[in-house]
């Protein structure tokens, strides 16, 4: 069984900055790609940014220069470094681990974490 940990939402004033942790714990042999998701109130879930396990990311036009993602492979876990936090930023932010599973991979989810910017 494999457990998505994550750690680091709260509220803060547009502008400031968060930092968001996710730590993948269980069965785990190997980790492909990690990734930030997050879904505001009556929207759909949305991609933020994904990393490999090779380094290589890719980011939301809506966060590019604002938000970075990063990982420890030696700990399992994965980073949101939010920096520039907009009102449009509020959500619920999801961390996402797709393991290797048979020919496949298999996606487990975090519980999630609220992000509010208000002023």
């Amino acid at each position: 069984q494999v457990q998505l940990v994550e750690s680091g939402g709260g509220s803060v004033q547009p502008g400031g900055s968060l930092r968001l942790s996710c730590a993948a714990s269980g069965s785990i042999f190997s980790i492909n790609t990690m990734g930030w998701y997050r879904q505001a109130p009556g929207k759909e879930r949305e991609l933020v940014a994904v990393i490999t396990n090779g380094g290589s990311t890719n980011h939301a036009d809506s966060v590019k220069g604002r938000f970075t993602i990063s990982r420890d492979n030696a700990k399992n876990t994965v980073y949101l470094q939010m920096n520039s936090l907009k009102p449009e930023d509020t959500a619920v932010y999801y961390c996402n681990a797709k393991i290797p599973w048979g020919l496949g991979s298999r996606d487990y989810w975090g519980q999630g974490t609220q992000v509010t910017v208000s002023s």
